[in-house]
C-alpha cells in the first residue's frame, strides 16, 4: 500500500520496456513490509540532467537506480563518488542526501564478487583476468581490487580502453599488480567475460577456452541465456562457473543496504521475484 510515508526509488533510463527491477524489488518490499516502491521513469538523454535536478527536490525520494543511457552522465552530477565509480567512470545507484545533493556508487562489480564469495571462491590473494574494459568490466575489476586480488589483468579490443582502466586501477590500488595484456586465460585463478560476446548466436568465444585450467573459475556477464557457449566450454574443462544473472541478483542486496532497506540474499529475491531469467 502506497501512502504518505512511502519512499520512492525511481529506476531511470530509456527505454524502460525491458526493465525488470520493479518486479524484483517491489515484491521483496511487500514481503518484508518495507514502505518503499521502485518506479520506472522513461527519461531521454537530453532530459536527464533536468530530471535529476528536479528529483533532488523530492524529499521522500531515497535514491535512484540509474541505467542506460545515463550511467556515465550521472557521474558529473555527484557530490560524492565511491572508488568504484571513480574507476568505472560510471554509476548505477545514487543516494539523495539531506541537502538534496547526490552520492553515487556502482554495484555491478559488487554483485559479481558477492556471487563468487557465495560459491566459495576467495578473491583475496587471487590472480584475475577481466576480458572487456567497458563499464561492467571496469566495475568488476574495481570490485576484485577492493576484495584484495593480488593481480588483475585487463583486456579489450580497444587497447586505449584497457590502458585507461589499468591506469585508474593503479592510481587507486598501487599495491596490486595491474597489467594490460592479451585475452589468454592461462595461468589465472579467475577469468571473466565482461564483453557482449555470447548474446548472439554464432558469436565467437571471448577467449580460447582450450587454454583454461580445470582450477580456473570462469564468470560471465551475458544474461541472454544461462549457460552461454563460453560457460559450456569452461564447464567441459572442469571449471567452476558463474552465470550472468547471478551478478544481477547478487547486486540487489548491495543496493538495498545502500538505500537503508535492510538485508536480503539472492535466494530471498529469487523466491519472490515476479520475473524469471
Amino acid at each position: 500500500m502506497i501512502d504518505g510515508h512511502t519512499l520512492l526509488v525511481p529506476h531511470i533510463g530509456y527505454p524502460t520496456g525491458s526493465f525488470k527491477a520493479p518486479m524484483i524489488y517491489n515484491p521483496w518490499f511487500e514481503s518484508r513490509g518495507v514502505n518503499a516502491v521502485v518506479v520506472p521513469l522513461a527519461v531521454t538523454a537530453e532530459d536527464f540532467v533536468a530530471t535529476m535536478k528536479a528529483l533532488s527536490l523530492v524529499r521522500n525520494m531515497r535514491g535512484a537506480l540509474i541505467t542506460m543511457p545515463h550511467k556515465i552522465a550521472v557521474v558529473d552530477l555527484l557530490a560524492e563518488r565511491s572508488k568504484a565509480v571513480e574507476i568505472a567512470g560510471s554509476c548505477n545507484a545514487v543516494l539523495r542526501r539531506d541537502d538534496g545533493s547526490y552520492a553515487g556508487d556502482m554495484f555491478d562489480g559488487t554483485g559479481f564478487t558477492r556471487g563468487l564469495a557465495n560459491k566459495g571462491f576467495r578473491v583475496a590473494g587471487s590472480r584475475g583476468l577481466v576480458v572487456g574494459s567497458g563499464g561492467v568490466g571496469s566495475a568488476i575489476a574495481a570490485a576484485l581490487a577492493a576484495d584484495g586480488a593480488t593481480a588483475i589483468a585487463v583486456n579489450d579490443t580497444n587497447p586505449a580502453t584497457a590502458e585507461g582502466l589499468g591506469a585508474r586501477l593503479r592510481r587507486h590500488y598501487p599495491a596490486i599488480d595491474v597489467s594490460v595484456r592479451s585475452n589468454d586465460p592461462a595461468g589465472f585463478d579467475l577469468v571473466v567475460n565482461a564483453t557482449p560476446l555470447g548474446m548472439k548466436p554464432g558469436d565467437p568465444l571471448p577467449f580460447d577456452a582450450g587454454r583454461l585450467s580445470a582450477s580456473t573459475f570462469v564468470g560471465e556477464v551475458v544474461m541472454k541465456q544461462e549457460i552461454t557457449p563460453l560457460l559450456a566450454a569452461a564447464r567441459a574443462r572442469g571449471c567452476r562457473i558463474q552465470v550472468g544473472t547471478d551478478m544481477l541478483f547478487e547486486m540487489i542486496p548491495a543496493y538495498l543496504e545502500y538505500f537503508g532497506f535492510g538485508r536480503a540474499t539472492a535466494d530471498d529475491l529469487r523466491a519472490v521475484a515476479q520475473v524469471s531469467y
